[in-house]
């Protein structure tokens, strides 16, 4: 699927502008006039396409900050270019804090703009390889045995096998059983992806 840009900003004439150059870069644009459009529309059917926000600060009613914020708590995590007129170091540092990707004063140039979209959409498929990372690790480490997650963890922890085995009271050769088949149910080449499946499933 086609990433999509969600713009929010309450000028007709500043959506429409940015629509137009975005969709003269060749990007999909959705815009809404405030917060309430755009939460409107991610509580419907699908939610909200996959791709990235463009959010101005200072809109009536919900600001663009506070939008992110009540996003994060309904678990939608696309990335954020926040834009806003009136730029101060506290304004910057919050909006950092919220998740924003860039920070971007007006005026900006065309050029600026785009760059940071190519950022955010970067990241955002980033964030989605990790996610399914973290997923698909978690599924593999459930299926494993009680005693395979514990010498997994002992793994993950940075313990040698003698380490491993003197902790759980076996021996380390039954320790090295379980770390071949803990390779082999993990599709693992190596200790290092091992230890990073286990990372990526919470261990």
């Amino acid at each position: 699927m086609e990433p999509v840009l969600h713009v929010v900003d309450d000028e007709e004439a500043v959506r429409r502008s940015l629509a137009m150059l975005l969709m003269a870069a060749d990007y999909n644009v959705e815009t809404y006039g405030d917060a309430a459009a755009l939460l409107n529309a991610a509580s419907r059917g699908t939610g909200l396409a996959p791709g990235c926000l463009i959010l101005d600060v200072r809109m009536p009613g919900m600001d663009g900050l506070s939008l992110m914020e009540e996003l994060s708590k309904r678990g939608i995590t696309h990335p954020a270019i926040v834009v806003t007129g009136h730029a101060d170091v506290p304004l910057a540092v919050r909006a950092m804090r919220v998740g924003a990707i860039d920070f971007l004063e007006k005026p900006y140039t065309e050029e600026r703009l785009l760059e940071a979209v190519k950022a955010a959409l970067a990241a955002g498929d980033e964030a989605t390889r990790r996610r399914s990372a973290e997923t698909r690790a978690t599924a593999q480490v459930s299926a494993l045995s009680p005693r395979e997650k514990e010498v997994l963890e002992c793994l993950v922890q940075g313990m040698a096998n003698k380490v491993v085995a003197h902790k759980l009271g076996i021996s380390p050769r039954t320790v090295e059983v379980h770390r071949a088949n803990l390779m082999d149910k993990l599709n693992a080449r190596s200790l290092p992806e091992l230890v990073r499946i286990g990372l990526a499933a919470g261990m």
